[in-house]
């Protein structure tokens, strides 16, 4: 009876959990002042890129100069009593007390002192983390206040895929494991990314687990609310047995396949794992470099005589089978 065969083969198969999602920020923020008063300069533009600790906008400073003055005059004064404290004490002209007393006011003005240098070094709006600049909101001569929000930064290289994974998954999620997505913004590209967060609460109604892998951004493609499908790799089985999908059959109730051995037909329960492009792993009942039958199955019988034509398939190596959960 002729029937057409193919080889079973291995090869590097991936367990992965199929999730929808978002592109998500590193660091994200609105910057607010610390100081009220007027916008009196604007330092960066929206959409530069910035490094830590760069000036993006001033605050009027005028009024906090002159209290530093004064606050300054006030730090002398009290220094120079302080000296003269203890020289009288050492002259026995006067009490510890007084001392104790000189000595509190010299501290006291240094820490108003040094409370409004930090005011007046504040007036100067910095970036908290290098990013990308986003939407000005204030412009020169705006009155502002700490409840005022002047622009938006947000980190761009690396960014973060998060998905939300179901529950019944919790035991295979591990930090590191490598996830695989598309964006749909960005269609046939294929990016990579490594689990540094898993949710250790599961997450009510839905009763889903987060998870967020990190990114690598170079290009700056990836932006903030895209959507991805993303695939989770639970598992990797290097030297997985693979036989084309048309040569698995469904009977009855019972997953088999046919192989042709010393030139018969000899029936195969198989349990089967990965689905990946027309191939499927089989975990056993099958062997590597066995002849799976895929034409002519319908005519078989146990120890059936058959004249087998090998035919040859696609190569699955171009990347590993995944299945979905």
């Amino acid at each position: 009876m002729p029937v057409e065969v193919v080889a079973a083969r291995t090869d590097t198969v991936v367990d992965a959990i199929s999730a929808s999602g978002q592109i998500e920020a590193l660091q994200s923020i609105e910057l607010r002042p610390e100081v009220d008063g007027r916008i009196v300069e604007i330092l960066v533009r929206e959409g530069q890129e910035v490094a830590r600790g760069r000036a993006l906008f001033k605050v009027d400073d005028a009024e906090l100069k002159a209290q530093v003055a004064r606050a300054e005059a006030d730090r002398d004064l009290a220094r120079q009593a302080l000296e003269r404290t203890k020289q009288l004490v050492a002259e026995n002209a006067s009490s510890a007390a007084d001392l104790e007393q000189a000595e509190a006011t010299a501290r006291s003005t240094q820490a108003q002192l040094d409370l409004l240098q930090i005011r007046l070094e504040r007036t100067t709006i910095r970036a908290p983390f290098s990013g990308v600049v986003g939407q000005r909101l204030v412009s020169l001569g705006d009155y502002v206040t700490n409840a005022t929000r002047l622009v938006t930064l947000q980190t761009v290289n690396p960014q973060r895929v998060t998905f939300a994974v179901p529950e019944r998954n919790a035991s295979v999620l591990r930090m590191g494991q490598r996830v695989r997505f598309r964006v749909a913004a960005l269609p046939g590209r294929d990016f990579t990314g490594r689990v540094d967060f898993v949710d250790p609460v599961v997450q009510l109604p839905a009763r889903t687990i987060l998870v967020k892998a990190q990114v690598p951004n170079p290009g700056r493609v990836l932006q903030p609310g895209m959507f991805v499908e993303a695939h989770l790799a639970t598992e990797v089985r290097p030297g997985a047995v693979l036989v084309p999908e048309d040569g698995v059959l469904l009977l009855s109730g019972a997953t088999l396949a046919w192989v042709v051995k010393d030139g018969k037909a000899d029936r195969r329960n198989v349990v089967l794992g990965v689905r990946s492009r027309g191939w499927v792993e089989v975990r056993s009942g099958v062997a590597a470099g066995e002849l799976v039958v895929v034409g002519g199955q319908e005519r078989l019988g146990p120890g059936a005589p058959v004249m087998a034509t090998e035919i040859q398939r696609g190569d699955t190596t171009s990347r590993p089978a995944t299945t979905e959960r």
